[in-house]
């Protein structure tokens, strides 16, 4: 299911969260809330890592990584790598990356096997998120944005992308990444989605401001609903566009 959050009064629970499916890295704060809420939902299943990354806590927007790798900008200091590496199950591959853009995360849209990229990322940084992440590589924009890390969230099952992609590019996409997409918003009608969502195959957290609507749009579309509300919700929609 997807779970509301908020980081000291923040609903950018993207911004200060990295989510995969093999580890969850997590900003640190003046309280344990945040890193509570993540910690009560996934510590049985992945480790809940409490970081900083060169000195700033907005982990979700500096790193990037899926369930094999983990990549962290050139600002990342040897004392916070170290405690990353120590912190990461042993099968993770880490590495820092000299690149111009450092905000990784802004740049990078990534599940277990596809990655999209900044149009104008250095050619020597899509070799290592290639090999580092072990994904095929493709540079794109989501509704003309370059920030594609920003514009959109996927993982293996499903993705959400900026409000305004043309259809056009949302088929495209799908067929890239081998998953269906839809075009919605986070935190009532933000389109900075990346900012406003951490999403893996299994959960999903946002911000304290999105709206049921939003929630709903998002569990669909991942499959993080199950049981008889899945059956609720299909039977809700399809009375809603019956009646439209």
């Amino acid at each position: 299911m997807a779970i509301r959050t908020a980081f000291e009064n923040s609903s950018e629970v993207g911004v200060f969260a990295r989510l995969t499916n093999a580890y969850c890295l997590v900003g640190l704060a003046s309280s344990h809330n945040f890193y509570s809420a993540f910690e009560a939902e996934l510590s049985e299943h992945i480790p809940v890592i409490p970081v900083t990354v060169g000195g700033c806590r907005i982990v979700g927007r500096l790193a990037v990584g899926n369930s094999k790798g983990l990549l962290l900008p050139y600002t990342t200091t040897d004392q916070e790598f170290l405690h990353i590496r120590n912190s990461l199950p042993e099968s993770i591959r880490i590495q820092r990356v000299e690149e111009r853009l450092s905000a990784l995360g802004n740049c990078i849209a990534c599940n277990d096997y596809v990655a999209l990229v900044h149009p104008e990322i250095d050619r020597e940084t899509e070799e290592i998120i290639a090999d580092v992440l072990d994904v095929e590589v493709f540079r794109t924009e989501i509704a003309g944005n370059p920030l594609v890390g920003s514009f959109c969230a996927f993982t293996s099952v499903g993705g959400l992308v900026h409000p305004r992609t043309p259809l056009e590019q949302q088929d495209e996409l799908s067929t890239l990444l081998q998953v269906p997409l839809v075009a919605g918003t986070v935190n009532r009608g933000s389109d900075v989605i990346g900012a406003g969502l951490v999403v893996n195959d299994w959960c999903a957290f946002t911000g304290l401001d999105t709206t049921s609507t939003e929630i709903s749009v998002i569990e669909s579309i991942f499959k993080l609903r199950s049981g008889p509300a899945a059956k609720m919700f299909e039977e809700v929609k399809e009375s809603i566009i019956d009646t439209i």
